[in-house]
């Protein structure tokens, strides 16, 4: 680790994958130390920096001499100190003449302990502060899922037999297949035959024990309440005073409760229409598909091992869908849109597949996203999730109409849009203008891929560049705007630049004696060319501004009050 590095992990501030360690008025031990190393390889991994105060002031560690800086003979006691073995990575590093100690450590796929056998892990505390907390035996299962070292749902459940299954719910499984297009070799086969091909079950001592993931999809109430009682389901009805109307709370097996969640959905899902030509196009409140496919990721991603439930809260302006257990390892909200699928609980993802209930790409949350932004309305929210749970916001209420005309007329013209146009396509709806650098971070997929879509939209005639190379940005075109109805934006998010970047000049002049072309194509983000036609321009527009000197010692200067 070098020092630029290290300097980024200060400045980012202590977290659960971050631990700042003062030094100056005592020493910590080595158990302190293998303490914090042990959870964070329980956790995410991550590095310790001794020498750093809690608030990132860099005050070194003056006391350490001889094995207790020595970067090899740190790693060995750590090594000797932890079960299973830690292998870390450890740096000495000057930073503004103070030494700094390193320690990395990788997150391990089995649960590690002191050699005293102390298990620990990282967790941010009730303050938002991180810390380093026991690691108890009733949250390693938890653990080893998420780690994808062990899959719940393909373990067996002894005390069950295929008299254990509901024989309603083994209906509706078959109704299911049915009507979502699933694998319909699997309707020709006898109930015995289905749940056997479908992996539910298993075959021991010459009968059919279900698994965890038969115990979910057709178990009868009693057993799983029995054996899986984590497995509960809210759906709630929230007006807007905080009150709850409606509170149904669902241990039902999984082929039943789909159809019973979707069913208070679709009755609450009020639509308005917008006339695109000679068609009648249906805007709903909440997207059916976007919907299904949050639910379905809720369902199939939450951890069974935890204590917690399903949530889905209407509420008077979104819906709110939360489970237990945070995205799966490797998961991230930078990443959300761009990592390969990777379901918690593999079996039960695989089932779900087979029936038809969710994608067979396993893109499921594209379809979320397309859900909002089709029909003119924010993209999903993300922001609330954390380590416990994951929680997705659609927001309703009122949505943009005619955004949601202009998409379906690409549709119905065999232009239909990608999800990275339109996610490009509304931000610059909301925001006005985007930066090349801007639309790779929304896309998740870096500047070149948002460059070539934006030159595709611009290609369609739905969207225009302004400015050149650093100064460069994006905005929609006049027709969009028109199509719109909203002109008068068009306008407005065209002129702002040389408005704003009059004022930026004059702000600056204001506060210093001067100002050159190069500080105006720093400030404004301009070119050269650029930036000298709006000092021209600001020259004459404006008698308090005057040039002086010539060639490159040219400068301009406020001459007003």
């Amino acid at each position: 680790m070098d020092k630029d590095q290290i300097r980024k992990i200060i400045t980012s501030g202590e977290s659960v994958d971050r631990e700042f360690k003062s030094e100056l008025h005592r020493l910590q031990t080595e158990d302190e130390i293998v303490s914090d190393i042990v959870a964070m390889a329980n956790t995410e991994g991550g590095v310790l920096l001794l020498g750093v105060e809690d608030d990132g002031t860099i005050t070194g560690t003056p006391g350490r001499t001889g094995s207790h800086s020595d970067p090899a003979k740190i790693k060995a006691t750590i090594y000797t100190k932890t079960v299973p073995n830690i292998n870390t990575r450890v740096s000495i590093l000057h930073i503004d003449d103070a030494r700094i100690i390193s320690i990395e450590v990788d997150q391990y796929p089995e649960i590690c302990s002191t050699s005293q056998g102390k298990a620990l892990k990282r967790i941010i505390n009730t303050k938002g502060k991180p810390e380093s907390v026991p690691f108890y035996p009733r949250d390693h299962l938890s653990r080893r899922i998420h780690v994808q070292a062990i899959d719940l749902t393909a373990e067996l459940v002894d005390t069950l037999t295929f008299e254990s299954f509901d024989p309603v719910a083994l209906s509706w499984l078959r109704r299911i297949i049915q009507t979502r297009k699933g694998e319909q070799t699997l309707l020709e086969l006898t109930d015995e035959e289905l749940v056997k091909a479908l992996k539910l079950v298993e075959t021991k001592d010459g009968g059919l024990i279900p698994n965890y993931s038969g115990l979910l999809l057709l178990g009868k109430e009693d057993e799983i309440r029995k054996h899986l009682p984590s497995h509960e389901v809210f759906f709630q009805v929230i007006n807007e005073q905080g009150d709850i109307r409606v509170n149904d709370v669902l241990h039902s097996p999984l082929a039943i409760i789909l159809q019973e969640i979707e069913d208070r959905f679709l009755a609450r899902n009020s639509e308005r229409e917008v006339i695109v030509g000679l068609f009648r196009v249906p805007i709903p409140d909440y997207s059916s598909e976007g919907f299904r496919e949050a639910m379905m990721n809720a369902i199939v991603h939450r951890d069974y091992s935890k204590a917690g439930s399903v949530f889905i809260q209407w509420q008077s302006d979104h819906l709110l869908i939360t489970n237990p257990g945070g995205f799966p390892e490797g998961v991230t909200l930078d990443n959300l849109l761009i990592h390969e699928p990777k379901p918690r609980n593999p079996r039960l993802a695989e089932i779900f597949r087979r029936i038809g209930l969710v994608e067979t790409t396993g893109r499921g949350v594209d379809k979320i996203y397309i859900g909002q932004i089709a029909y003119g309305r924010p993209v999903p929210d993300y922001t609330r999730t954390d380590q416990d749970a994951v929680r997705i916001v659609l927001r309703g209420g009122e949505s943009s109409l005619e955004f949601a005309a202009l998409v379906f007329e690409q549709d119905r013209n065999g232009k239909s849009l990608t999800l990275d146009e339109l996610l490009i396509l509304n931000a610059l709806h909301t925001e006005r203008r985007i930066t090349t650098h801007e639309a790779g971070h929304l896309i998740q997929k870096g500047a070149n891929a948002a460059k070539a879509t934006l030159e595709r939209l611009i290609e369609r005639g739905l969207v225009q560049g302004i400015g050149e190379k650093s100064g460069r940005h994006y905005m929609l075109s006049p027709q969009v705007y028109k199509r719109l109805n909203e002109s008068s934006q068009y306008v407005r998010a065209k002129g702002f630049d040389r408005i704003q970047q009059e004022q930026m000049i004059i702000t600056w002049l204001k506060a210093h004696p001067r100002i050159t072309r190069s500080d105006v194509m720093e400030l404004c983000g301009l070119s050269k060319g650029q930036a000298s036609r709006l000092l021209n321009s600001m020259i004459e527009k404006y008698s308090e501004i005057t040039r002086e000197g010539v060639g490159k010692g040219t400068s301009y200067v406020w001459r007003g009050s």
